[in-house]
């Protein structure tokens, strides 16, 4: 598995710190992030999104936080994996 490094939060202490990749076989988006904290993961697992999909976070799953300042990042990351999608 190869990953095409695309961004970091550019308020990084240098420690860990909130991260984006696409992982170039699949485009994926591949997210490093803040975990979530009890009240935002109650608030996302407890709710009916999409009516009738399964309310609940499985537990193969997590919610994460990238901050805002990343939307440029992000966005980035999405053009890269779209262009890589598309050589597939």
């Amino acid at each position: 598995m190869d990953l095409q490094f695309i961004g970091i939060d550019p308020n990084t202490g240098g420690e860990g710190s909130p991260t984006v990749w696409v992982e170039e076989e699949t485009a994926d988006l591949v997210l490093q992030g803040v975990k979530a904290e009890e009240a935002l993961e109650a608030l996302v697992s407890g709710t009916e999104w999409v009516a009738g999909h399964a309310v609940g976070i499985p537990a193969h799953e997590t919610v994460i936080r990238i901050p805002a300042r990343m939307v440029p990042i992000l966005r980035e990351a999405c053009d890269v994996a779209e262009r890589r999608a598309e050589l597939r």
